[in-house]
């Protein structure tokens, strides 16, 4: 009965369980933080359409209060339309349109850096969880060695001292296990917050990978958010110049009135008119967005600059991690692992358990390090795919 009680709760936890790229796929479909990005986006498409049409027409009505009996009494009604320069409708479009790109590869930025933030936390969590699952087992083991020194051994004062300390060591696991039990509850918070979603039970497992390659690494920076963000601008910038070269040719306003006299005969009246670009403004104006543009240049070329830092700084952090975790299982861990044997036998004749606690110890930080280095390459490879652009 307690077997099948015990089966159908693992099937219930595997079943609620859900895995990391569920959690990505559908924090990307429900996060406001992306959303509001898309509500601009639409906006900008209105945007885009206002650019595109014409100035709304100047209707205008005049009278006088000359005797109706004199020719020059009238009342009359004009309508005025402007004619903008061939091409600066499309040009003022072409800018909205750029601000559109911009907008979305800020969305894409903005998904990459959720993803990143994501699979960080979601690490963290994998970190706390078997950090506390080997404190644990390293507790029922300290509980277990306890047990078995005591039944093995008549217990005089130096031995009681060595029981004493494995029970302290007992408690200061104890407080690490409840310190780890908080951090787990902390990191599912601030995953569920991240995802938009309530996230209780993460289905994730890692592991070390391959050994980091710089090169693989700089192809895939042509994808940068960041990048690709200020491409955008710049294009943006250079259809503000288009614009601002094309205010240099004045627009054309068509009118054309009636005239209503009373007394006399009626008329239409039909004229044009533009603005005379004589002091220079337009030229300054020019003068202004180029200098923008140059400014936008330079932002990219810095951008350049610090994303390459960056991939550096997050490559030699995983590179790190893959050296130290390997360090640890292949040299470090086999050799303690003899020492522990050692120790763990001695005890059962009567041996000095502070030797067993002090290799128990070693052991169990040498695990928590291995953890750690687990972790951190996959946290480290989860800001380098940021840089690439990932949203996976």
């Amino acid at each position: 009965m307690k077997n099948l009680l015990l089966c159908s709760l693992l099937i219930t936890s595997t079943l609620s369980a859900i895995s990391l790229s569920e959690v990505i796929n559908k924090s990307l479909l429900n996060s406001p933080s992306l959303e509001s990005i898309n509500a601009k986006i639409k906006a900008n498409k209105h945007a885009s359409d206002v650019a595109n049409q014409f100035s709304n027409p100047e209707l205008s009505f005049t009278t006088n209060s000359i005797d109706s009996s004199q020719p020059m009494s009238q009342t009359v009604l004009t309508i005025k339309q402007k004619l903008p320069y061939y091409g600066k409708r499309d040009s003022k479009q072409a800018i909205t349109l750029a601000q559109d790109e911009v907008l979305k590869e800020q969305l894409f930025a903005a998904k990459a850096t959720m993803v990143q933030k994501i699979k960080t936390e979601a690490f963290t969590i994998w970190e706390n969880r078997e950090l506390y699952k080997i404190t644990n087992e390293y507790i029922m083991l300290t509980k277990q060695n306890i047990e078995l020194y005591e039944s093995y051994t008549s217990v005089k004062d130096n031995q009681h001292i060595g029981i004493m300390k494995a029970e302290l060591t007992l408690a200061d696991l104890e407080i690490q296990k409840s310190v780890l039990s908080a951090k787990i509850y902390i990191s599912y918070a601030k995953l569920s917050y991240l995802s938009a979603f309530d996230v209780k039970d993460l289905e994730i497992k890692l592991e070390i990978a391959e050994k980091p390659d710089l090169d693989s690494f700089n192809k895939g920076l042509v994808n940068n958010p960041e990048l690709l963000i200020k491409n955008k601008e710049l294009k943006k910038e250079n259809a503000k110049i288009e614009v601002a070269d094309k205010n240099n040719y004045p627009d054309l306003n068509l009118l054309a009135g009636y005239s209503y006299r009373e007394n006399f005969d009626n008329y239409f009246n039909f004229g044009l008119a533009l603005s005379l670009p004589m002091y220079g403004t337009e030229d300054a104006l020019e003068e202004q967005v180029r200098a923008q543009a140059l400014s936008v240049l330079s932002q990219k070329e810095d951008t350049k600059i610090a994303i390459s830092s960056e991939l550096k700084i997050y490559y030699a952090q995983m590179l790190s991690s893959y050296q130290i975790y390997h360090i640890i299982q292949d040299d470090a861990l086999p050799q303690i692992a003899h020492m522990f044997e050692l120790s763990n036998s001695s005890i059962s004749t009567g041996g000095d358990l502070f030797k067993y606690i002090d290799v128990l110890f070693d052991r169990l930080a040498l695990e928590k390090k291995s953890i750690n280095a687990v972790s951190n390459y996959n946290k480290a490879n989860a800001l380098i795919l940021q840089l690439a652009g990932e949203i996976k």
